[in-house]
């Protein structure tokens, strides 16, 4: 429990609540930068490496503190965007910032039984108010240092993990099947979308059909069609300004682009390759801005977060104003086909839905993009705009910094599979078909996942409880174990100090100047400018650093000393600032 919290709940007899920075030291990792990289060294643990094994691991041959330093069997705790606890079991390396060396008291906890009680101890805070960051979620370091577990009596704690051991494996091997077959299953999702764009999947309903008029009669009926269509409307508006067409007026008709044949594969027979600008026509939407927001005409619009998987989300419509003229421009049309066109994450850019037949009128913004399919289906187009994003096409396409976007030209551009259209119809049948039997097999995973994950907790909340194992009323009570392991420390505090050398002197002195620096400030002062204001600067103390950081964790230990990291919009780290904590 957190100490802010006003109500504890009561543990067992001989159980006691102690706060997490009594049960060992928590050291943040070292702030490696690029220019440290090199081709061999030690490896740089960071937050990816814990999450995915398969993430390549950095290397770096800089001279850095003992304290960075970890091997198989150190406990690793993440305190930034992935929120977590893990064993390494590596070799030697050194940590990252934003991952906490946890170095356990095995005087005061288990090293085993303390693993477990992080891991409910991140659960707890991220569920108060101790979590910062916009992008990526960070723990501040006081409210977890001060958040208290509950501490059992050191022959119960052994007992408790023994029984862990015994039972959580078994879980943990079914969570692994489960989250295997949630993986297979994502994949066979994205073989069955390329088989349906490519043609495998219809392969052998070709065999046994031929239809009256192939991809290449359909691509040139279409072609035509959308000339004669553009041919009438200059036409009328020759009419509605009372003029005569001017000479070889036709020749200005604006052919769609063709698609690149460069490196693209053969096609089943039947099939052509057209442009998505042949198919249909592509809208990017009305620009978002301040002067819009109000106005006479206030009209619902679609964004890129309205599209999900599921389809167009209504629960966050927003609106702005739209002239009479901007509504006919950008008014949405049951079965167009919208995409995402921005989006912070490659991944999502290009996400499709179709639009469905709704009351009212709805337009769309400018990070959405509408393709109005003319000769081909809604459907047949959706569910190939899917397997595109969901095999990365659209990913590579897009392009940005932060913001990643698709845009309307590379969009139109896009090469496009076309068969006939009785083949299109077989297509989206194989393809409703089979992603519902793919749906709701991921729904029951989804439902066992949920819980075994569920039971996990109930075993560890059992143990956290004191329900899990038998007690015993004779064995020595974690108090006093507190109050003797306090006592030891208050004992080394009252033993003479040792005469100090120079150089720890001078580390002495540099920390007390950082906290006059940091007490005249008042508030929190960059980490860097701290330091140079007390006279450490471009090497001076290289060789004692390590002295001189560990006095610092000394005085974060202590409460004495705030230390937070200052991110940019995408959450990577810019530097520390500091501060003085009263008291």
């Amino acid at each position: 429990m957190s100490v802010a919290n006003e109500q504890i709940p009561a543990l067992p007899n001989g159980w006691e609540w102690v706060p997490i920075g009594e049960t060992g030291e928590y050291i943040n990792g070292f702030a490696f930068k690029p220019s440290h990289r090199d081709s061999s060294g030690l490896p740089i643990v960071r937050i990816q490496n814990l999450t995915d094994e398969s993430k390549a691991l950095n290397t770096t041959n800089i001279e850095v503190p003992a304290d960075y330093k970890i091997d198989t069997g150190d406990m690793l705790m993440s305190w930034s965007a992935t929120l977590d606890v893990f064993v390494w079991r590596r070799g030697p390396a050194l940590v990252n910032q934003h991952i906490f060396k946890v170095v356990p008291d095995e005087g005061v906890i288990s090293k085993k039984l303390l693993f477990y009680w992080l891991k409910q101890a991140i659960q707890q805070l991220q569920k108060t108010e101790h979590l910062h960051g916009s992008t990526m979620m960070h723990i501040n370091r006081g409210p977890f240092m001060a958040h208290k577990v509950p501490l059992p009596p050191a022959e119960e704690q052994l007992r408790i993990v023994s029984k862990l051991e015994e039972v959580l494996p078994e879980v943990d091997a079914g969570l692994a099947e489960l989250k295997a077959a949630q993986k297979k299953l994502a994949q066979y999702r994205q073989s069955l979308l390329k088989s349906a764009v490519k043609g495998a999947l219809t392969e052998k309903w070709r065999a046994t059909n031929s239809p009256d008029e192939s991809g290449e009669q359909l691509l040139e009926r279409m072609l035509q069609e959308r000339r004669t269509r553009w041919e009438a409307k200059q036409l009328a508006k020759f009419a509605e300004r009372g003029k005569t067409p001017p000479k070889d007026w036709q020749k200005k008709y604006p052919e769609p682009v063709e698609p690149d044949a460069t490196d693209l594969p053969d096609l089943p027979a039947g099939w052509v390759w057209a442009s998505v600008e042949q198919l249909g026509d592509v809208q990017l939407g009305r620009q978002r801005s301040p002067d819009k927001l109000k106005g006479i005409s206030p009209t619902r619009y679609i964004r890129a977060a309205n599209i999900t998987e599921a389809g167009v989300d209504f629960s966050d419509v927003l609106e702005m104003d739209f002239s009479d003229h901007e509504r006919r421009t950008f008014e949405l049309q049951a079965g167009d086909v919208l995409l995402t066109e921005a989006s912070g994450s490659p991944e999502h850019v290009g996400r499709p839905a179709i639009w469905p037949s709704v009351e009212g009128l709805y337009c769309f913004q400018n990070t959405v993009l509408r393709f109005q399919p003319k000769g081909i289906s809604s459907k047949f187009a959706f569910y190939f705009f899917l397997a595109m994003q969901k095999l990365g096409v659209f990913r590579k396409l897009s392009g940005g910094v932060g913001i990643n976007h698709l845009s309307a030209g590379k969009f139109s551009k896009l090469p496009m599979a076309l068969p006939s259209s009785d083949e299109q119809v077989e297509i989206v049948r194989e393809l409703v078909a089979q992603l519902a039997a793919i749906d709701e097999q991921r729904r029951a995973i989804d439902l066992s996942l949920k819980q075994s994950t569920a039971q996990r907790q109930n075993i560890l909340r059992a143990a956290f409880a004191g329900e899990l194992v038998p007690q015993d009323p004779n064995e020595e009570p974690a108090s006093v174990l507190l109050e003797r392991i306090r006592a030891d420390g208050e004992e080394r505090a009252r033993q003479p100090k040792t005469r100090k050398t120079k150089q720890q002197k001078e580390i002495v002195t540099v920390v007390r100047q950082l906290i006059d620096v940091l007490a005249e400030a008042g508030e929190w002062v960059p980490a860097q400018e701290a330091f140079r204001r007390c006279g450490v600067a471009d090497g001076a103390l290289t060789e004692r650093i390590e002295e001189l950081y560990a006095e610092l964790r000394k005085l974060d230990k202590e409460g004495r000393l705030a230390v937070e990291a200052v991110t940019d919009a995408q959450g990577c780290k810019l530097y520390d600032k500091l501060k003085l904590l009263a008291g």
